[in-house]
């Protein structure tokens, strides 16, 4: 039997899933419980799905031991074991557990997982693939249903978290972008292509005490229908690849269309005000600017915020995707066919290489109207603050005040120097004078900026006491420059520092 065809625990039992949370709860079954018992390398090496470092430190026969065994290591373990620490007959009739070879074994993987306000949750996934994302899973079986990966956790943590009254996760999966949306809207829905994805859902909130969401069946936005929402979030199945082999993952239209449709119909699916929140792969086509690619994607009536984090060529691209599959495991012949297959693809499409990232947009009225939208697309390969939420607010709160701001009102306005920003000064040893000055922050993007000396001592007198005008009147005192050419070429640079989040608006 394949691991898409196997039975599933049933979803209508609550009652079970709450006796099964409280009993995982009573024995510690939790992330730090996990890292007490296994101890960091083992812990770790649990999300390379990599499990001997876990089955050497769960050889003793205590209560957590017994549940690691069971749900994380997929072992059969005696009867009598599992119903000292669970309760087996109700388990077994809900189908969490099955008999096998003279003990129990479990019929999915259960993960623990620490929300981000120390929530005990708990993600549901088919057995032996708890580990979602490019990660050698090694499974053919097309139905499959996911755990968490770094995909997902990098979705939650740059999701804007304020409480809405409706959210969307579109391409649900197992459930994880649903669990962290039902702790801050009224009401979550949760589509995807594979039924049995929907079903891993409701087992993934159930066993989490989580809200019941409202799950649908279809593809993109189909199961919605003219629905709009405050919220919207997917971790979509963005690989570009020769067909649609693998629903988990690979987009099934040719190119990134899936990414590109997924990003542009969005826009008519949110209200004033909302967010959405994608993951994406796009190809960097011969004759043709990624930037401006991304940029057509934006929807009418949106300001976005677009972020390429990886670029691979295309050779790197496909052996990461096949490995994925475990394709590489596979007679040598099948291999290079499916590797060529890929390769074809790409160069009768002109693609050269394929960038991932993440793309935020926001509905706003403003974008709409008479005022040019805000739409920033950038590469930025370094390490940022996770999670970014906050961060992806306040770039959104900025590009609005920057909008209402003339050149005029910037002088007028007040600002303060964001939290955590350092100054750096480059030079040669004993100099004067440094060659130039570098403001560096260490929390959100974590970015780095050049600035004049006339910028980094405007910077640092911002404490939102003063307006920008008065402040550069008495650095041009202090310097010996006229007050008048000091205001008419500064502001480019403050809308500058302001756009990227060196500066903030006092009061904003």
């Amino acid at each position: 039997m394949s691991i898409a065809s196997a039975p599933l625990p049933s979803s209508d039992r609550l009652d079970v899933a709450a006796q099964l949370r409280e009993a995982l709860l009573a024995v510690d079954f939790t992330a730090d419980g996990l890292l007490e018992l296994l101890g960091a390398p083992a812990y770790a090496a649990l999300a390379r799905s990599e499990t001997v470092p876990a089955l050497r430190a769960t050889r003793g026969d205590g209560a957590l031991e017994t549940l690691v065994r069971l749900f994380l290591l997929q072992r059969t373990v005696p009867h009598a074991r599992v119903a000292a620490v669970l309760p087996v007959d109700a388990l077994l009739e809900s189908g969490w557990l099955a008999e096998a070879d003279g003990g129990l074994a479990a019929t999915v993987d259960v993960r623990p997982y620490g929300g981000p306000d120390g929530e005990d949750w708990f993600i549901v996934s088919d057995l032996g693939c708890a580990v979602g994302g490019a990660g050698g899973i090694g499974s053919h079986d097309e139905g499959v249903v996911l755990g968490v990966g770094g995909a997902s956790t990098t979705l939650a943590g740059l999701t804007v978290r304020t409480p809405v009254e409706s959210a969307l996760d579109l391409g649900t999966g197992s459930g994880i972008q649903a669990l962290h949306a039902a702790q801050h809207a009224t009401r979550v829905t949760a589509t995807d292509l594979n039924p049995r994805a929907l079903h891993i859902t409701r087992l993934t909130l159930a066993l989490s005490g989580a809200p019941v969401a409202t799950v649908l069946e279809g593809s993109l936005f189909e199961p919605v229908g003219e629905e709009t929402y405050d919220l919207i979030v997917s971790n979509p199945p963005f690989v570009i690849s020769p067909g649609a082999r693998l629903t988990y993952r690979d987009g099934g239209m040719s190119g990134d269309d899936l990414c590109r449709s997924l990003v542009q119909q969005a826009g008519e699916r949110l209200n004033e005000g909302g967010y959405a929140h994608f993951l994406a792969n796009w190809q960097h086509v011969d004759g043709e600017e990624w930037t401006e690619r991304l940029r057509s994607w934006v929807p009418r009536g949106c300001d976005a915020w677009i972020v390429q984090r990886e670029v691979q060529d295309i050779t790197q691209y496909a052996e990461l995707w096949l490995r994925d599959a475990g394709d590489h495991r596979t007679d040598p012949e099948e291999y290079a066919a499916r590797y060529d297959a890929w390769l074809d693809e790409f160069d009768a499409r002109k693609t050269r290489a394929v960038g991932f990232g993440w793309i935020t947009l926001r509905k706003t009225a403003a974008a709409a109207g008479s005022a040019e939208p805000s739409v920033t697309v950038e590469e930025w390969p370094h390490p940022v603050e996770q999670p970014l939420g906050e961060t992806v607010r306040a770039h959104f709160a900025r590009q609005d005040f920057l909008r209402a701001h003339d050149d005029a009102a910037l002088l007028a306005g007040h600002f303060k120097l964001a939290d955590e920003v350092v100054q750096e000064q480059v030079g040669l040893p004993g100099a004067e004078d440094p060659e130039h000055v570098v403001l560096r922050q260490h929390r959100g993007m974590r970015r780095a900026t050049k600035v004049d000396t006339v910028g980094a001592g405007f910077a640092g007198v911002c404490d939102g006491s003063l307006s920008a005008g008065r402040i550069l009147d008495a650095i041009a005192q202090l310097v010996g420059e006229d007050p008048v050419l000091l205001r008419d070429r500064t502001p480019a640079q403050i809308r500058l520092l302001v756009e990227q989040g060196f500066l903030e608006p006092a009061g904003v």
